[in-house]
């Protein structure tokens, strides 16, 4: 009996080790999960049909050997389609979005608002909620938790944004707090919880996506006002102290260039976002766009394939904010010694339309750089912010899914 009994003990312990695996990709079968959970074949088996209990992955009992393979093949393991959710979503200077997210970071609802973010962070996150409960509604999902992306420095654990620079919001805004109780107000009962979207879009990668295996993954990106940065360390994010590490958006890379909201001047922030790409390619934003679409399409008009066509004073403002980003990257690279970069948003399409130029600066201004070039990639995930938002709602099952799952 207390043989079984410490067995039972070991397996509910292995329960969110196993969920992780399985939800990262790193456990395609039961045979891996066996091996990298260190347990019995019998434990592993049980693990998996605990968790395919719960609703939360499938085991294929009857899948195809692969050709020339010998001996049975394992039973394959799956997030199911049909799971739980939880809701994410992100706000930013033009607006929101929101998603139901399952497990593995499958995005399976989202929806899009454009609003005016005004000083009151209960009026856009009342929004985000409304539409969050339209998509839950609609896909009569069970949702387990909710998490929110947002522009700024989040102070933990308290959940405050200390700097939203490119919102209207005061800072110390206590984010965390208005979010769950706008999702109380709707009829949400979970726990809301709330990062940094550069930080979350880092963990995302780094789970599901271009930063996957990286040890030390440094993750830069602008997307609609600003540049933000994240670290991942051995699959942790490194937040600092408080929360606020890598604001990367306040190195200085032109002494003499514009202000910057931080009160320095040439940051990153104000010379390598859209907004600096528009004004150094002389073009004046449309307020009623989306700033990211339209530094897209000072790229696109560099570097069309049709030379004839080519704007050659997008192409000479791609280059200066392409110099500009690699001087940023560079003093990183000095600093933390990453084995990966991945770039987002605007950065993303800079290094796609030029990586050797990009790359060619990194290297020359950087040390590490010089003794071995440090891959820089394009985030791969569609909304990565959103679904790192989904992964801290996520993070109380993948701990104990079934006191998580508990009523």
């Amino acid at each position: 009996m207390t043989h079984t009994h410490t067995r039972l003990e070991r397996g509910r312990n292995a329960l969110g080790p196993a969920l992780e695996l399985v939800h990262t990709g790193r456990a395609p079968t039961r045979s891996v999960l066996t091996t990298e959970l260190g347990v019995t074949r019998a434990t592993a088996g049980a693990v998996a049909t605990e968790l395919q209990t719960l609703g939360l992955i499938t085991v294929d009992s009857r899948p195809s050997a692969a050709s020339g393979s010998q001996g049975r093949p394992s039973h394959r393991l799956a997030v199911a389609d049909d799971g739980p959710v939880v809701l994410a979503a992100q706000v930013h200077a033009d607006g929101f979005r929101a998603a139901l997210v399952g497990l593995g970071g499958r995005i399976v609802a989202t929806a899009a608002g454009r609003v005016t973010v005004d000083a009151d962070p209960a009026q856009v996150l009342g929004e985000v909620v409304a539409a969050g409960v339209g998509l839950l509604r609609d896909s009569g999902r069970r949702c387990v938790g909710a998490g929110l992306a947002v522009p700024s420095s989040v102070a933990e654990p308290e959940g405050t944004a200390l700097n939203p620079l490119h919102l209207a919001w005061p800072a110390g805004a206590p984010v965390r707090d208005i979010f769950t109780r706008c999702l109380a107000d709707a009829g949400v009962e979970v726990t809301g919880f709330c990062g940094n979207d550069v930080n979350l879009a880092a963990l995302a990668e780094h789970r599901h996506g271009a930063g996957r295996g990286a040890q030390h993954l440094l993750c830069v990106a602008t997307g609609h006002r600003g540049v933000g940065g994240a670290l991942v360390l051995d699959g942790r994010l490194h937040t600092g102290s408080a929360g606020l590490a890598l604001e990367v958006g306040h190195l200085t890379v032109d002494p003499q260039g514009r202000p910057c909201h931080c009160g320095g001047r040439g940051c990153l922030d104000v010379e390598a976002d859209p907004l600096a790409l528009l004004d150094a390619a002389d073009r004046v934003p449309d307020p009623d766009g989306s700033l990211l679409a339209q530094a897209a399409d000072v790229v696109r008009a560099a570097y069309t394939p049709d030379a004839a066509s080519r704007d050659a004073a997008a192409r000479t403002a791609v280059a200066t904010v392409i110099d500009r980003l690699g001087l940023g990257l560079a003093g990183l690279v000095n600093i933390f010694n990453p084995d990966r970069i991945i770039l987002g948003g605007l950065h993303r399409r800079l290094l796609e339309a030029d990586p050797a130029r990009l790359s060619a600066v990194v290297e020359e201004r950087s040390l590490w750089g010089r003794s071995g070039s440090v891959p820089i990639l394009a985030c791969s995930l569609d909304h990565n912010s959103l679904v790192g938002a989904a992964e801290l709602a996520w993070q109380p099952v993948l701990d104990d899914p079934l006191a998580a799952l508990a009523g």
